[in-house]
C-alpha cells in the first residue's frame, strides 16, 4: 500500500510529488469480499493542483497495483523505467484509461524536474527487474528513497548495487540530508546472500527428483524464474509455465529487455504428453492464493495435469507474514496426494530481495544521512531500524499512515497529521474502509440474516401474518422448534396487539419487529443477527 509523498515551499503551499502507488491484499478476517485495498488518497485529491508529478520505483503490487484506480482521480504526469512503465501501461489498459501520462525515464544522469524537486532514478538490486532508488533534489537538501533494495552484486536479471554510484551520490553538494530506507529485514542478523548463490542447489534438488517437479516463486521474481527454468533444463525436462501473471512477467521482461536467454518452455496444452519424470512446471501461488495454479494443482487435476504420488513440488519462496493459513493449506492438500512438499529450508532455495541489517547499516555508512526515516516494514521493523539510526548518531523518527514531517531542520519532526486511511476495491467500485460495507459484511457474517416481511393494508391492519427468511443461521434452535417458525408466532401475537401508532410508523415498526427477532435467536441459538425488515403498504386508488 506504499504511497509517499513529498512536499516543498510554504506550510499549505508546498509542490508535490508522489512516490508508489501500491495495495495491499485483504484477508477473510478483516476485509471479507475485498478485492484490493489501497491508500485512501482524499488528501491527494483536494491537493491535486499542487502535485507535480508522480514516481513508480517498481513493478511490485504493493508500489504499481493502485495506479489505475487512483491515478484517475489525481491524472498527474507518471514516471518509471521501461520495464515499470510497461506494467503500469498494461494496468492502465486493462482498465481503459490512456497511456499518454505515462512516461519511460532513463537512469542516472537523466534528471526529471518536477516543480522544485529534480529526481534521479539509481538502480539498485531487488527481486524484480529494474528497481530503482530515487535521489531527490530540492532547494533544502539531497533526498534518498530506496524503494524497495537489497545489496547484490550478481542478482542474474537486472542491475548489481553499484557501490561506486553511491559513493558519488553521497559525497555531491552537501551530501544526503535524508535517507528514507527499506526496513523489511532489519531483524535479519546476516548479511544478505545474492541471487546466484540459488543456482547450484537448485539445479541438485531438481536433478535428484523421480517424479513431475512444480515449483512455484514470486511471478515477478523474473530472475528466480530463470534460475529455476536453467536448473529444470539441466535436469532433461521440458519446462512449462502455469499462471497469467507470471507469463506476462516473462513476456515483458523479455519485451523491454531485461530478461535474456529464458530457456524455451512448452504450452500447458503439451506438457499432459510429457512423462512425468521429464516435466517441470513453474507456477504461481507462492503465497497460497486460491485461484493461482499452486492452489488448483492441490484441489485436482488443473488444464488437464494433475500431481500425483512420488512428485515433488517446491517453494523456492518465502511467506509474507499472514499468508501461513493458506500455504499451509496447499502444503497439506499436496501432502495427502503423497507429493513430497519442499520449502525454502532456511534460505537454501530462496533469498530474499531486501537488505538485511548488516547491509541497511552498511548503507547507512555509505550515505552519511544528516537524518533516517524508515520505511516499508511492520512499526516493529521500522522502529528497530530507527535505534539503528540514532545508535549512530543519525537523526531519526518513525513516521506512521498520515504524519507529515518537516525534514528542514537538523532533526525531522512532526508538523501534521492528515487524515490517511484505506480504499476498499470491491469488485468493480471503491468504497472507503469507513463506509460501512465491509463492517455490514461482517456482522452477517458472524452473526447471520433474518429477514422480515410484513404487508399493511390501506387501513393500516395487517395483511396475513408476517413471514421470515434465515441465512447463515441454524434452522432450529435449542427448543427444538424451526427458529423461523417461533419468530413468525411472535410477530403474530404482536401485530394482533400492537397499537395504531406502532402500525402506521414504518420507524417503529422496524425498530419493534427486529428486537422480537433477536430476542428469539438469542434465546434460541445465543445470537443477535442482522435484520432487514421490510414493510409493504397497500394504497387506496
Amino acid at each position: 500500500m506504499n504511497a509517499y509523498v513529498y512536499g516543498y515551499g510554504k506550510p499549505g503551499k508546498e509542490r508535490l510529488i508522489v512516490i508508489d502507488l501500491g495495495v495491499t491484499f485483504p484477508d477473510m478476517d478483516s476485509s471479507p469480499g475485498v478485492d484490493l485495498i489501497m491508500a485512501d488518497v482524499a488528501w491527494l485529491e483536494e491537493n491535486k493542483h499542487r502535485i507535480d508529478a508522480i514516481f513508480i520505483t517498481h513493478a511490485h503490487e504493493d508500489h504499481i497495483g493502485a495506479l489505475p484506480h487512483l491515478w484517475p482521480r489525481l491524472r498527474k504526469p507518471v514516471y518509471a523505467r521501461r520495464f515499470t512503465a510497461r506494467i503500469g501501461a498494461l494496468k492502465l489498459e486493462e482498465a481503459g484509461i490512456g497511456t499518454e501520462e505515462l512516461h519511460v525515464v532513463e537512469p542516472r544522469p537523466q534528471v526529471i524536474e518536477a516543480g522544485p524537486f529534480k529526481v534521479q532514478f539509481v538502480p539498485v538490486s531487488h527481486s524484480i527487474p529494474e528497481s530503482s532508488a530515487l535521489v531527490i533534489d530540492t532547494p533544502a537538501g539531497r533526498i534518498v528513497h530506496t524503494g524497495d533494495f537489497k545489496l547484490d552484486g550478481s542478482p542474474i536479471v537486472g542491475e548489481p548495487f553499484d557501490p561506486v554510484l553511491w559513493h558519488e551520490i553521497a559525497g555531491e553538494g552537501e551530501g544526503v540530508k535524508l535517507l528514507v530506507c527499506d526496513s523489511t529485514n532489519v531483524f535479519s542478523p546476516q548479511p544478505g546472500r545474492s541471487e546466484a548463490t540459488l543456482a547450484e542447489p537448485l539445479t541438485k534438488l531438481i536433478a535428484e527428483q523421480e517424479g513431475m517437479v512444480v515449483a512455484t516463486t514470486f511471478a515477478s521474481n523474473v530472475a528466480r524464474l530463470k534460475t529455476l527454468a536453467e536448473a529444470g533444463k539441466a535436469a532433461g525436462r521440458s519446462i512449462c509455465l502455469l499462471g497469467r501473471a507470471m507469463k506476462r512477467m516473462v513476456t515483458v521482461a523479455e519485451e523491454t529487455a531485461v530478461l535474456t536467454g529464458f530457456p524455451g518452455h512448452i504450452p500447458a496444452e503439451d506438457a499432459a504428453d510429457v512423462p512425468r519424470n521429464h516435466l517441470m512446471l513453474i507456477v504461481t501461488g507462492s503465497q497460497g492464493e486460491r485461484r493461482a495454479a499452486s492452489a488448483q494443482l492441490s484441489r485436482g487435476k488443473y488444464l488437464g495435469i494433475e500431481m500425483k504420488d512420488g512428485d515433488t513440488f517446491l517453494f523456492s519462496s518465502k511467506v509474507i507474514p499472514g499468508n501461513e493459513r493458506g500455504v499451509i493449506r496447499i502444503m497439506n492438500a499436496y501432502s495427502e496426494k503423497g507429493v513430497e512438499v519442499i520449502d525454502d529450508r532456511g534460505g537454501l532455495y530462496h533469498v530474499s530481495g531486501h537488505a538485511n541489517r548488516p547491509d541497511l547499516e552498511a548503507v547507512h555508512d555509505l550515505l552519511k544521512p544528516q537524518m533516517l526515516i524508515p520505511m516499508h516494514g511492520e512499526h516493529r521493523h521500522m522502529r528497530e531500524h530507527s535505534k539503528i539510526a540514532t545508535s549512530k548518531g543519525i537523526a531519526s523518527l518513525v513516521a506512521t499512515n498520515g504524519m507529515m514531517i518537516d525534514i528542514t531542520g537538523t532533526a525531522p519532526k512532526v508538523a501534521e497529521y492528515i487524515e490517511a486511511g484505506r480504499t476498499y476495491l470491491d469488485g468493480s467500485v471503491l468504497i472507503g474502509a469507513l463506509d460501512g460495507v465491509v463492517r455490514d459484511r461482517i456482522r452477517m457474517a458472524l452473526n447471520g440474516h433474518v429477514l422480515i416481511t410484513v404487508i399493511i393494508d390501506e387501513d393500516d391492519v395487517p395483511l396475513g401474518d408476517a413471514w421470515v427468511e434465515l441465512m447463515g443461521l441454524p434452522e432450529v434452535g435449542r427448543s427444538g422448534t424451526p427458529i423461523a417458525d417461533q419468530i413468525e408466532d411472535e410477530l403474530a401475537e404482536f401485530l394482533e396487539r400492537a397499537p395504531d401508532k406502532i402500525i402506521s410508523n414504518d420507524d417503529k415498526m422496524d425498530e419493534a419487529l427486529r428486537r422480537i427477532a433477536r430476542q428469539v435467536t438469542m434465546e434460541e441459538i445465543g445470537k443477535k443477527p442482522e435484520v432487514t425488515v421490510v414493510v409493504s403498504r397497500l394504497m387506496a386508488d
